[in-house]
């Protein structure tokens, strides 16, 4: 009988991957969209029952880390030995275990390779053809395993497979046994400005660096009842599916730097100044922001670069994750609030540049996050809560990686204040949604983003009557449900898959657990029942059919239209070449032009945010009414600045003035040796066609002028957002004559004549100009003329 039930619930979570809107009478007018669910949700088993709860045999397995990493700023790398004790406390025999190696996704060797649609623009900068160069060669980033053995130091077996490693147990790993193993590693820091994702480091104007480390270390996949492994390979999107234990961490970095963690910190005594301890001892029972670290202190550290080092010593409990940043550029501000009298230590690191934001509203914004989250959840468990400034936007238990800084004069936009605060709001209330409910972020995206996105709605409204969230009310997802629908997919959408990631992700499921608390179920009935499933599944591994039948068992509500048609719907091999662009390098570089089809860049001349915020959306009217709720910037009035008083016509608004556009890094053209050395590249954007329907990879062989060949192997994954179209931009060092798809027959193509190029006159290739690659602008940062700076000239 239980592997009948095993079979039974494998198969429907079939279903439920790949979303299918399951309809018994789908050719009727009537009794589909109202139809239950029964046929799309897994059968309730003893593992998760029917009411969404979890089951009398419900279980998770335990992993616990002791960790030592090395890091030398001279050489931008990081090594680390660690030990890793895995418990299994399923009822399963495991012969083997998943690792992470989430670093690889840098890597042009072990990144998982699912590729996106690329173009042919008219002006194109040295990165995008360093990087399709560099494509070709192994680059020297990702994880180097230098060592793996078990407790004894016996050599164990393993294979990687791009971000995964498999790790062979020497004996079979029985119900209830535990398995201790080591593991020794190194890798190169990647520049995140420049490669982009969440973990490596930024370099100040100054030359020093800001290091944001993250999926910085080997760690185990979650194995579970509903799915077994979860070791779908990490492409940068979709985001981590981690398995809960204690940490202990020992982090040697250079001396001067200040460092901020996951966790406690075990030995300030030993790595603070006797004055930041001092201070770090008052900041324990401040009502304001203390200072442990200062700008002053920031700025002298900042003049040189110490050759010495200092180990920081960090444990953390019951964590599914963990990360760390270090610089000695960090400002470091602390106080501490209290979620039913436990104490809090919220915090804040910056560098110089956020300072002006940062000092004012960080701490404080974390204070009030972890505060309005513990009322509609659960109570913040964890001593910890922080807020890294890091051009960025990003979440680990404990520690956030966020956006924020101000012009050079110190001022700054309505849209980087309300941004900065969004984001710290948002990146602290993951601590919540998935770092506690420890939802499967690899597979179901919005069910971390999605109702996190929602509780943050709810707390940027209780910061301010008039905040203007941009993702919550109903009226402002209607532009995306007007889309075409091949620009749709339902909620219900693996997170690689998704075209509109945003607004399917985050603002649609945030949006419908709006309505359904305004409109559908009234705030008292949903506010229970959204608490029940936090409370249900807190340090758990919830799925969406959890969520699904708890809101409906602590309701009484039958909401299964409403998931049928918010979440599961929108309201489907013969490959082509249907075109060649073939381009080279315009050696009289022409004027940048946006890219076809780009969105104009919105007119600052009026407020930017406060028009989002002029409806009075029925969320606003019953917060006003709501004697229990106070305003933050109600309770402590230090919080409102100029923004706040021009959003309520207290800052007069001069109508006269017209706002510049933020200056953008404008692109500096290429010449003499610099431009020859781009002088034979040779860009091809080639279209391809699915007139099959079925999807295959695309396997396209080059042949030159001299008679030479290449072939390139695209993944079937690229036809994953378009499944009739797709683009592709290849480089190479000589000119085609000829294009060749599936050269050696691989794909049982049913249609060869429409699989070369060319099939007819062979046009002159078009000119591309060529402009320095420099490090992209980091998120949330000002630039060019606001209206504080234009109040500031005024006066």
């Amino acid at each position: 009988m239980k592997k009948f039930l095993t079979l039974a619930f494998a198969i429907l979570s079939v279903y439920l991957t790949q979303a299918q809107n399951i309809m018994n009478n789908p050719t009727s007018n009537h009794g589909n969209k109202f139809e239950q669910l029964g046929t799309i949700l897994p059968t309730p088993n003893e593992y998760r029952t029917a009411s969404g709860a979890p089951g009398p045999k419900y279980w998770q397995q335990r992993a616990d880390y002791v960790i030592k990493a090395t890091l030398d700023e001279s050489k931008l790398s990081l090594t680390g030995t660690e030990t890793i004790t895995y418990y299994n406390n399923s009822p399963d025999v495991l012969t083997y275990l998943w690792l992470q190696l989430d670093e690889n996704q840098h890597s042009t060797v072990n990144n998982a390779n699912y590729q996106d649609a690329s173009y042919l623009e008219n002006a194109i900068n040295t990165n995008q053809l360093d990087k399709l160069a560099a494509a070709k060669t192994d680059n020297g980033y990702g994880h180097k395993i230098s060592r793996l053995t078990d407790a004894m130091g016996k050599p164990l077996k393993y294979f990687i497979n791009k971000t995964m490693m498999r790790v062979e147990l020497p004996a079979p790993l029985k119900p209830g046994q535990k398995f201790a193993f080591n593991v020794d590693w190194s890798y190169k820091i990647s520049d995140r400005m420049t490669f982009a994702g969440r973990g490596g480091y930024e370099m100040l104007e100054d030359g020093n660096h800001l290091f944001t480390m993250a999926q910085w270390f080997p760690r185990l996949c979650v194995y579970s009842d509903f799915q077994g492994w979860q070791n779908q390979q990490f492409s940068g999107r979709g985001e981590f599916a981690l398995t809960f234990g204690n940490y202990d961490v020992t982090l040697t970095v250079p001396s001067d730097h200040i460092v901020l963690s996951t966790g406690v910190c075990q030995n300030y005594a030993q790595v603070l100044t006797p004055a930041q301890l001092s201070r770090w001892n008052q900041a324990q029972t401040s009502k304001e922001p203390v200072e442990v670290a200062t700008l002053e202190e920031a700025n002298q550290r900042s003049t040189g670069k110490s050759s010495k080092t200092k180990t920081w010593i960090y444990k953390a409990e019951n964590v599914r994750d963990f990360a760390w940043t270090s610089s000695r550029r960090y400002i470091w501000d602390a106080m501490p609030v209290y979620i039913e009298g436990k104490k809090v230590m919220c915090m804040s690191g910056y560098p110089k540049e956020a300072y002006g934001l940062y000092r004012k509203y960080s701490t404080k914004a974390v204070a009030h996050t972890i505060k309005t989250y513990s009322k509609f959840s659960i109570p913040y468990p964890y001593p910890v809560a922080q807020s890294i400034e890091a051009s960025n936007g990003m979440e680990y238990p404990m520690i956030c990686f966020n956006n924020g800084r101000t012009n050079k004069d110190g001022s700054y936009a309505e849209a980087t204040k309300y941004g900065m605060i969004g984001v710290i709001i948002h990146e602290v209330g993951h601590n919540f949604f998935p770092m506690i409910v420890n939802s499967d972020e690899r597979q179901w995206s919005w069910m971390d983003e999605g109702l996190n996105t929602f509780v943050q709605f709810l707390t940027e409204e209780e910061w301010d009557n008039k905040y203007p969230s941009r993702r919550g009310p109903a009226r402002l997802i209607t532009d995306y449900m007007r889309l075409p629908k091949d620009q749709l997919e339902p909620i219900m959408t693996n997170s690689d898959n998704i075209i509109q990631f945003g607004p399917n992700a985050y603002a649609k499921p945030a949006t419908g657990l709006n309505i359904l608390r305004e409109t559908i179920m009234g705030r008292e009935l949903f506010d229970y029942a959204f608490k029940e499933y936090a409370r249900r599944w807190a340090f758990k591994h919830p799925t969406p059919a959890d969520l699904f039948r708890t809101m409906e068992d602590a309701s009484a509500e039958d909401l299964d239209w409403f998931w049928r048609g918010w979440f599961y719907s929108i309201e489907p091999c013969d490959i082509a070449i249907e075109g060649v662009k073939h381009a080279v390098v315009n050696k009289q570089p022409a004027a940048v032009a946006p890219r076809t089809g780009a969105p104009a860049m919105r007119s600052l001349d009026k407020p930017l945010f406060s028009g989002a915020a002029a409806f009075d959306d029925i969320s606003k009217q019953r917060n006003r009414n709501d004697k229990s709720i106070i305003f933050y910037t109600d309770a402590d009035t230090s919080l409102r600045d100029f923004y706040w008083r021009y959003t309520r016509g207290l800052e007069p608004y001069d109508s006269s003035f017209k706002y510049p556009a933020p200056v953008m890094n404008t692109p500096e053209p290429l010449s003499g040796d610099a431009l020859s050395a781009y002088e034979n590249v040779h860009l091809y954007e080639i279209s391809f066609a699915n007139k099959g329907g079925l999807v295959m990879p695309i396997i396209v062989e080059f042949t030159f002028e001299d008679g030479t060949k290449e072939t390139e192997k695209i993944p079937a994954q690229i036809w994953r957002k378009n499944e009739q179209k797709v683009t592709k931009l290849f480089m190479t060092q000589k000119k085609a004559v000829s294009i060749q798809l599936d050269p050696l027959k691989e794909t049982a193509d049913i249609d060869e004549s429409n699989n070369r190029w060319p099939n007819g006159v062979v046009e002159e290739p078009s000119k591309f100009s060529l402009f320095k690659g420099g490090a992209g602008r980091g998120r949330g940062q000002s630039s060019g003329m606001n209206p504080m700076q234009h109040a500031q000239q005024k006066n």
